[in-house]
């Protein structure tokens, strides 16, 4: 336990923000569990569903900060080239 107590604020605001990332990070991990649930599925109209909203809870962690730009791109890219091998 810190004995300053500046050092308790901001041991105190640390955890309160790590409850928050990982809430955050664990949804984002939902949506992209959904969509590859239904491009196993091959429900093209759902897997078209989830991947909007699978590439907007990407793009929100990113502007967040909790993943990096480069990742989401490359989640992103991913999720498309799946999207596109179901339409055809």
């Amino acid at each position: 336990m810190p004995n300053i107590k500046s050092s308790a604020k901001r041991d105190q605001l640390q955890k309160a923000a790590n409850a928050r990332n990982k809430t955050a990070k664990s949804a984002l991990k939902t949506e992209l569990k959904k969509f590859d649930a239904a491009v196993v599925a091959g429900d093209g109209a759902l897997a078209a569903e989830t991947y909007k909203a699978a590439v907007k809870s990407v793009d929100k962690a990113a502007s967040k900060g909790l993943i990096h730009k480069n990742n989401a791109a490359h989640k992103k890219s991913a999720m498309a080239k799946k999207l596109n091998a179901i339409a055809q």
